[in-house]
């Protein structure tokens, strides 16, 4: 099993001061410009589908 991911920059102002949310799994807070995110890994691309990550599972 691999370890948890960890951003390396805020998506909103690209500062480095990141620490982890108390908010839950996955959400961070950026103390450059004081904002609170949240990151959701969605899967993996399919080559077969032309790379859209949303496809329709029934």
């Amino acid at each position: 099993m691999s370890e948890r991911a960890a951003p390396f920059h805020c998506p909103y102002c690209g500062d480095e001061d990141l620490r982890p949310s108390e908010a839950g799994h996955g959400s961070w807070e950026c103390h450059g410009c004081r904002r609170a995110f949240q990151l959701k890994f969605l899967g993996l691309l399919s080559t077969t589908n032309g790379g859209t990550a949303h496809e329709s599972r029934d």
